[in-house]
């Protein structure tokens, strides 16, 4: 195994374990560490967008296939963005500050899996609240625990209007009207089972050893199809242009990394 970044060597800022990339064959598995809820800081957030920029980089420079898993320890896949440090500002205004600024460095994140020349499966090991539910529903497929553990928007309960692009994420990723309506308009906390029922994840399995082990057999599957990488992402930006226009203040400069000849 190729350790890309070892879990013994994670991305750390301000002394506290936030993220760590290893590769496990043609597998990148991106997780969020440790036995917090993941808030999703500043400092989580650039912390994941290096980790994703070392995927692209290493994927883009070999011609093998590859996949992304993301998954988190503990009891949260992540709660949502660090309202604790936007309300530790002091004022209501900077407390505001800090959330939009949240907000602005949160949809680059986005844009980097819309944009990442492999496919991508979110493993939601634990709960996964607002903008952590946003990180799940950013991925190509979604598997979740069944036994424990829920997807929940919880803007409305917090008194919170949702960001444009979180709107137009969830009105890419949850087809159901009736569905979407209960995520964003009823705050509904919906466990795996259900949420596989409603279409929001794909599939569910026991616990979070059988959801990470399935997300990475099928890591390998996908991987397996030996796909051009950039012709992926240029596919998967083509799927969901509404979503790539909310986020991809990733620039023409972007769009020009993923044009690519085909194998034939």
């Amino acid at each position: 195994m190729y350790n890309l970044m070892a879990k013994s060597d994670p991305f750390i800022s301000d002394d506290q374990t936030m993220c760590s990339l290893e590769k496990r064959g043609p597998i990148f598995v991106l997780t969020l560490t440790g036995d917090g809820d993941h808030r999703l800081g500043p400092d989580v957030i650039a912390a994941i967008r290096v980790a994703l920029a070392t995927a692209r980089k290493e994927a883009l420079s070999t011609p093998d296939g590859a996949a992304l898993v993301t998954t988190a320890q503990g009891r949260f896949f992540s709660n949502g963005f660090d309202l604790g440090w936007a309300n530790a500002a002091g004022s209501p205004s900077a407390a505001r500050a800090r959330l939009e600024s949240m907000v602005s460095l949160f949809a680059p994140v986005v844009a980097d899996l819309l944009t990442l020349p492999m496919p991508t499966i979110a493993a939601i090991t634990g709960h996964a609240a607002a903008a952590g539910f946003a990180l799940a529903m950013s991925h190509d497929h979604v598997l979740m625990r069944e036994d424990r553990g829920v997807v929940y928007m919880s803007e409305m309960d917090l008194g919170l209007p949702f960001p444009e692009y979180f709107m137009v994420l969830m009105r890419s990723k949850i087809v159901d009207p009736r569905t979407l309506r209960d995520v964003a308009l009823g705050a509904m906390k919906i466990g795996g089972k259900e949420a596989k029922e409603r279409g929001i994840v794909d599939r569910v399995y026991p616990g979070p050893e059988e959801t990470l082990e399935a997300a990475m057999k099928l890591g390998e599957q996908l991987a397996g199809r030996g796909w051009v990488g950039t012709v992926y992402a240029e596919t998967r930006r083509a799927a969901f242009p509404e979503l790539c226009k909310a986020v991809v203040g990733v620039d023409d400069e972007e769009k020009e990394k993923v044009i690519a000849a085909s194998k034939l």
